[in-house]
């Protein structure tokens, strides 16, 4: 196996991952007053965000305008607005009257934004190790067949979320993790078309919703089976109030309070984000079953309070359980594929640390990161900051899209004070582009 770099220039920056949080800072590096010298290193072969669930027609939950530059700086010609200008759709967008594209818009918007960028950015380069070399990090990784390695003054590492099944199932042909939900569905789609029979989805967030309705949109003669631990779908709180949650200065406030504050406005404000639903969407669903009720045939079934307490993969499908915990009924299903929308973990950045590097936890395990976003860690001075694996110290906010554009600006702030040899602590004034 071959070597490439290692002597090479030191860089001011290299993000390890390029989804939406290192994409914002590259944005926020490109305008800079200041010049600065970045790479990102993206193992994916090409730009991509969350493709297996680009469903025809499903809407963000997050305002365009919290894009990946415009809150941070309303003059960048990376947001939203610009995007749309390109493309020729600014007045037609505005005609909706709407603060939330599909999905599909955004994806082609947050590659519109990597495509600009691309210059600065190494795909199909997966990161191997961190490691300190003297005044500096050095970052292995490999490319083909080749071990690359990349100097650079400061590390940020946005590595996205990792898909999470419950213990004990394993994804398979017909066994999938929502995130791979639209390829799925179309090669089902090409492979049975109308001889689909039943397909179940267990999980009770927004992802769940979102299959139950494009599974039973894309095979109109086939059973769709909901399995929550729930009476039902929870609305989501959007609510002005509750969306304070979300601000840039809640994450100051946040990042201050005692572990056993954070604990609590974690949990009181879990139905802005975790296991609700879109009320569109809810009704939309609730309409569809109560028609199908009325027609006198069914094909949503909701199966309440319920989980599945058995599951085997077949040849063509997958065999499973479902227990009502209200009488304990048991339901067998054989079906076609078993969707589990259970959601996602952050990866631990620590896994990429090598070479005497050591990362400091709490007595939970968890790393107390700095409100810059910094990693406390032992065996170097050079700063390693993470992007996304951070709602135990930075709030609610830190998987999702609300505060990007801030957090990437904060973190070009801190590694331009840390350069400049800034005191510990004090926050060095933003610059916007020029």
């Amino acid at each position: 196996m071959g070597e490439i770099g290692g002597t090479g220039p030191v860089l001011d920056v290299v993000g390890i991952g390029f989804g939406p949080g290192n994409l914002a800072l590259a944005v926020a590096a490109t305008e800079h007053a200041e010049p600065l010298s970045v790479r990102f290193l993206e193992r994916q072969a090409r730009f991509g965000w969350h493709g297996g669930m680009l469903i025809p027609g499903a809407r963000m939950q997050v305002n365009f305008v919290k894009d990946l530059a415009t809150v941070r700086n309303p003059s960048s010609t990376f947001g939203f607005l610009s995007y749309l200008a390109e493309r020729g759709r600014l007045i037609d967008f505005l005609n909706r009257q709407t603060f939330f594209p599909t999905r599909l818009e955004y994806h082609d918007y947050l590659g519109w934004a990597a495509a600009r960028l691309d210059d600065v950015v190494d795909y199909g380069t997966e990161v191997t190790a961190v490691r300190p070399a003297g005044p500096v990090l050095e970052v292995e990784a490999r490319r083909g067949g080749a071990v690359v390695r990349y100097r650079a003054r400061a590390v940020v590492i946005a590595t996205g979320l990792v898909p999470h099944l419950p213990e004990g199932v394993t994804a398979g042909d017909r066994v999938w993790h929502n995130r791979d939900l639209v390829p799925n569905v179309e090669r089902l789609v090409a492979g049975l078309g109308d001889r689909a029979r039943r397909f179940v989805v267990v999980g009770a967030g927004q992802s769940a919703a979102e299959s139950v309705e494009y599974l039973h949109r894309s095979f109109p003669r086939a059973e769709v089976h909901a399995v929550f631990g729930r009476w039902g779908y929870s609305p989501a709180d959007d609510s002005p109030f509750a969306n304070r949650v979300f601000d840039p200065d809640a994450v100051d406030d946040f990042h201050r309070s005692a572990p056993e504050l954070r604990q609590r406005i974690t949990e009181r404000h879990r139905n802005t984000n975790y296991s609700v639903v879109d009320p569109d969407l809810i009704g939309e669903l609730y309409e569809k079953h109560y028609a199908e009720r009325v027609a006198g045939r069914e094909r949503l079934h909701f199966h309440r309070m319920s989980e599945v307490v058995d599951l085997a993969a077949t040849g063509h499908g997958a065999d499973v359980t479902v227990r009502s915990a209200v009488d304990g009924l048991r339901s067998d299903l054989r079906t076609d594929a078993v969707v589990f929308a259970t959601g996602y973990r952050s990866g631990d950045p620590a896994r990429f640390l090598d070479g005497g590097l050591t990362v400091l936890r709490d007595e939970r395990g968890r790393i107390p990161v700095g409100r810059d976003y910094r990693l406390p860690l032992r065996g170097t001075d050079v700063p390693v900051f993470v992007q996304g694996a951070t709602e135990h110290t930075h709030g609610l906010a830190s998987t999702l899209l609300s505060n990007v554009a801030v957090r990437s600006g904060e973190i070009l702030d801190a590694v331009l004070g840390l350069r400049a040899g800034a005191a510990p602590g004090v926050r060095p004034a933003r610059a916007l582009a020029v």
